[in-house]
C-alpha cells in the first residue's frame, strides 16, 4: 500500500509575492510528485462605514473568493494536468489559518508581502508570523523575485553546529537533490572567536587555528547528509563577519537559501533567531526557514 505524499501548502491572496509563491510551489509540487493546497485566509476588515441601505453579504463575498481561487487551482490544474490541486478558502487571520493549514504539509510556501503589505517592510507581519510558529519548512519568496547569473543552481545553507543547523543542512541537500544542484555550506564567525571545548568557553585569537576548526565544524555537520545524497555535490565556504549579511550576500548568487530557526545564540524563549530573522529580511532569493 501506497501512501501519498504530504502536501505542499502555498499561501494565496491575489498578490505579486503570491502569484511568485505559487509558481515556486508549483514547480516543487511536480518534481516531488506532492499534492499542491492553495490556501486563502478570509479576513474581512471594514474600513469606512458602510453606506446606509448598501449590504454586502459575507455569503456573496465567500462565493466571489472561492471562485477566484478555484480558478487560480484550475489554470495550475491546465498546465499540469496529472498534479493534484486543492483549494481551501478559511475564515480567520492569514498567520493562524497558514500554520494550521500545513499542520500535515511538507512545505508551507509564501510571499514576502501580500496584498495587505506595506511598501517599506521588506518582509510582512505574516511571513514573521507563519516562520516563527510554523511546524513544518517554510519558504518565503521574496517580493521581487531578481534573475541571477551563476554558474549552474545552488542552495546555500548555514552551518554553526546547532541542531537547527543540522536540520537546515538535511533540508539544504534534499533541495539540492530535487533541484540537481550544489551546495554550499557557509560557516561565518566573527574575531575575537568564542569556543566551548571541554564544556568550557575560551576566546581564540588564532585565526588561522579558528579557520581549521571551523572547517572541520562544517565537515562533521555536512558529512551524514552529504552521505545520503552522493550525487549531490557540495563546497565549503569560510568567512568572518556577520553571519547573517555574509549568508544574505551569498544568496544573491543562489535559488535557495536554507537557515535554521534558530542558531547557537539563540535563547530558548525565541523561535525565530536573530541570523533567520535578519536573512528572511534581506534575502534577495526565496529563503527557507527550518526548525
Amino acid at each position: 500500500m501506497t501512501t501519498q505524499p504530504a502536501p505542499i501548502v502555498v499561501g494565496y491572496d491575489g498578490s505579486t509575492g503570491s502569484r511568485h509563491a505559487l509558481a515556486w510551489a508549483t514547480a516543487e509540487a511536480v518534481r516531488t510528485m506532492a499534492p499542491l493546497r492553495l490556501v486563502e485566509a478570509l479576513e474581512l476588515v471594514i474600513s469606512t462605514r458602510p453606506a446606509a441601505g448598501h449590504v454586502v453579504p459575507l455569503e456573496a463575498v465567500r462565493t466571489v473568493r472561492t471562485r477566484g481561487l478555484e480558478a487560480v487551482a484550475e489554470s495550475v490544474r491546465l498546465h499540469h494536468p496529472h498534479l493534484t490541486v486543492e483549494t481551501g478558502l478559511v475564515g480567520g487571520a492569514a498567520p493562524k489559518v497558514l500554520i494550521e493549514a500545513a499542520q500535515d504539509a511538507r512545505l508551507l510556501v509564501l510571499g514576502s508581502r501580500g496584498l495587505g503589505g506595506w511598501s517599506g517592510l521588506l518582509v510582512g507581519s505574516v511571513a514573521v508570523q507563519v516562520t516563527t510558529h510554523a511546524p513544518c519548512p517554510v519558504i518565503v519568496i521574496p517580493h521581487e523575485l531578481r534573475q541571477h547569473d551563476h554558474h549552474g543552481p545552488a542552495v546555500v545553507v548555514g552551518v554553526d553546529g546547532s541542531k537547527a543547523s543540522a536540520k537546515a543542512i538535511d533540508f539544504a541537500f534534499e533541495q539540492a537533490d530535487s533541484l540537481h544542484a550544489r551546495v554550499i555550506a557557509l560557516h561565518a564567525w566573527t574575531s575575537p572567536y568564542l569556543t566551548y571545548a571541554d564544556s568550557t568557553s575560551m576566546l581564540a585569537f588564532d585565526e588561522e587555528q579558528v579557520r581549521n576548526e571551523a572547517r572541520l565544524l562544517v565537515a562533521e555537520s555536512v558529512a551524514g547528509a552529504a552521505a545520503d545524497h552522493p550525487d549531490v555535490q557540495w563546497t565549503t565556504e569560510l568567512v568572518t563577519g556577520s553571519p547573517a549579511q555574509a549568508l544574505v550576500r551569498r544568496a544573491e548568487f543562489a535559488d535557495l537559501l536554507v537557515v535554521g530557526s534558530r542558531g547557537r545564540g539563540g535563547f530558548t524563549g525565541l523561535l525565530l533567531g536573530s541570523v533567520s530573522q535578519s536573512a528572511l529580511h534581506h534575502a534577495p532569493s526565496p529563503i527557507a526557514i527550518v526548525r
